[in-house]
């Protein structure tokens, strides 16, 4: 079982214990266990000895005798005693009501005993016959809310966020590569172009295992495989199976003479693909996931590569994350395919917090990893105090948090000029290494100091502009009304536009993706008033947002708005989240000279919209 189940499943007893009104102490204890077993790196299962021992497992900080046990227990049946106890006295499908908005474990407890309420149905039913109304805090307006999500809910419920469907590919092609004979693992369809969310995984598997003479012993290996929940199909050279969350797999092994065909044909989409076709038959051929084929006489003309099919059309490569039928074959066939962005092409990151608001790492600890990941600059943008339950910062503290801020840039200038601290360590650890493109540094790391400044309901900053006039980045995000109307939603944004300190709007819509639709601003207008002050639209790259979305992206380069992509990091290993926005940009047609942080940092700051 791997950790990502185990720590779902630590979770859901802990909401069956809140349900059920146990001490607080105990729902903590799972909690925390759940949230440290998540974040470990090496699968725990392969840390229980063959006699059950869990020394090991008690090596982990936070995990004591009893919760070891309960790993334990979980690992090896699925299961575990205080779980099925609680499953008995309540119902396995409550644990979906929680998914819902508003639907913590106490309400879950509340619809439970005052109407036996016990799954989505009978809570929509319920809802929809006012039943909900008579029970404290769940007026009318809960009620719309309640059914919203439901729609909602069951709309995206079969879909998967990119960063879990990612993982558990991750998962599966490492079992998979445990088979001897396999070389290459390839994810397919929507995951392998990027898209936010995904409704299935496509692997593509080649490697001696898999050609024709030999591919049955590999199809067993997979068919076979500890996390599958239910296996759907197995043939020659596919295995069809749902994991324990319902994300359905299909693995096909094949020849490697054949792979880049399949692989072309399986990352899609159909309409490309339908459109790549009509392209080959004008042209004499026949495209398959097989190969391209001269239809006269059979000749495969191209298979084993991508590469050689899109050549053979007279067509550029394109590239997986444009493959959407937007334009991308007819761009490839007269050579003008943009330069897509990459991650070294990013020198900046302008949006993370510390733990000054709602981080869990220091100011020197998020620049120091940021340099290990290769940037020159960052800003430290902490909340403002309208967030109180991030710790939000008010007007002095903000002045105070700034202060310290430019002392710690100070000080790393002063280790960049002295030839030593982080920047140095990584040059010469990389110079060690013989890693290309290996340069000295040649200017120092910046920090720059900012905030992410709420906008209020009436488009007013949360903090005075005496206060944002002393920053040098200033962040203006919507974090809370979000039942405001269209009109009042895009008065409020135009309105915060308007002031001169505002220099990048942050998750411009407020979606959160398979979670929360967008706040209903007006998106058009929106970023006309961006481009008109010179405000630069955030792409956020944590994959619950991706806000802005690669449509809204092209909208916004078409309406001449700067750009820029952003982690919103809470922590150093959210600093990796770029590559989600990367690939988010790539969809979006975009290149480097799109956007405003792949500068360096005194054109940057030029860049941004001149401050008063």
């Amino acid at each position: 079982m791997d950790n990502i189940t185990l720590a779902r499943l630590l979770d859901e007893t802990a909401a069956l214990l809140e349900i059920d009104a146990a001490d607080p102490f105990r729902i903590r204890s799972y909690r925390r266990a759940a949230e440290t077993v998540e974040q470990q790196t090496t699968p725990l299962e392969t840390l229980i000895g063959p006699d059950g021992d869990v020394k090991q497992l008690l090596a982990i900080p936070g995990i004591g005798k009893g919760m070891a046990a309960n790993i334990r227990d979980l690992a090896a049946t699925g299961t575990m005693p205080l779980r099925e106890e609680l499953l008995t006295k309540y119902r396995a499908s409550m644990l979906e009501l929680l998914r819902l908005p508003g639907m913590g474990p106490k309400t879950v407890a509340l619809l439970y005993s005052a109407l036996q309420i016990e799954n989505i149905d009978q809570l929509e039913e319920a809802a929809k016959r006012g039943d909900l109304l008579p029970l404290p805090r769940m007026g009318q307006k809960f009620t719309d809310k309640l059914l919203k999500g439901i729609e909602d809910y069951r709309r995206n419920a079969s879909r998967f966020r990119i960063d879990d469907a990612r993982q558990h590919a991750e998962r599966v092609s490492e079992l998979i590569r445990q088979f001897p004979g396999i070389e290459t693992i390839t994810p397919a369809g929507s995951l392998r172009r990027g898209k936010e969310s995904v409704g299935d995984l496509d692997l593509l598997v080649t490697g001696p295992a898999c050609e024709p003479d030999v591919v049955a012993a590999a199809v067993e290996h997979v068919a076979t495989l500890p996390l599958i929940d239910k296996l759907l199909a197995r043939g020659q050279n596919k295995v069809s199976f749902n994991l324990r969350n319902g994300l359905q797999v299909d693995v096909r092994l094949l020849p490697r003479a054949s792979y880049g065909a399949a692989l072309q044909y399986f990352t899609g989409s159909k309409h490309h693909n339908v459109t790549l076709r009509q392209r080959a038959i004008k042209r004499g051929y026949t495209l398959s996931e097989y190969a391209l084929m001269r239809l006269e006489d059979n000749k495969i003309i191209a298979a084993a590569s991508e590469e050689e099919i899109y050549n053979a059309l007279e067509l550029d490569y394109i590239a997986p994350e444009l493959r959407e039928n937007c334009g991308e074959i007819e761009a490839a066939a007269r050579h003008e395919l943009p330069k897509l962005i990459t991650r070294s092409d990013i020198r900046g990151d302008l949006h993370m917090h510390t733990t000054e608001s709602d981080g869990s790492n220091s100011i020197r600890e998020m620049a120091e990893a940021a340099i290990e990941r290769g940037l020159e600059y960052i800003a430290i943008t902490d909340h403002s105090k309208l967030l109180t339950m991030t710790g939000g910062m008010d007007d002095k503290r903000a002045i105070a948090h700034a202060a310290r801020i430019r002392a710690e840039s100070n000080r790393l200038a002063e280790e960049f000029a002295a030839k030593r601290g982080p920047q140095w360590a990584r040059y010469e650890r990389r110079l060690k290494a013989g890693e290309p493109n290996t340069h000295e540094p040649t200017v120092p790391f910046r920090i720059l100091a900012g905030c992410e400044c709420d906008i209020l309901l009436d488009g007013a900053m949360d903090l005075e502009n005496d206060t944002l006039a002393q920053l040098d980045v200033i962040v203006a995000s919507v974090h809370s009304g979000f039942n405001q109307t269209p009109e009042e939603v895009t008065e409020r944004v135009l309105r915060a536009c308007e002031n001169p300190f505002v220099q990048i709007l942050g998750h411009p819509t407020g979606r959160k993706v398979l979670k929360r639709e967008p706040y209903k601003v007006d998106v058009p207008k929106m970023l006309a008033a961006a481009a008109k002050y010179g405000i630069a639209v955030e792409h956020n790259s944590n994959p619950a947002r991706s806000d802005l979305s690669d449509l809204q992206l092209r909208q916004a380069k078409e309406l001449g708005c700067k750009i820029i992509v952003n982690t919103d990091a809470h922590a150093i290993e959210e600093l990796d989240q770029i590559d989600n926005g990367i690939v988010q940009l790539r969809r979006a047609w975009l290149s480097a000279a799109d956007l405003i942080n792949t500068q360096p940092i005194d054109a940057f700051l030029a860049a941004l919209r001149p401050r008063p």
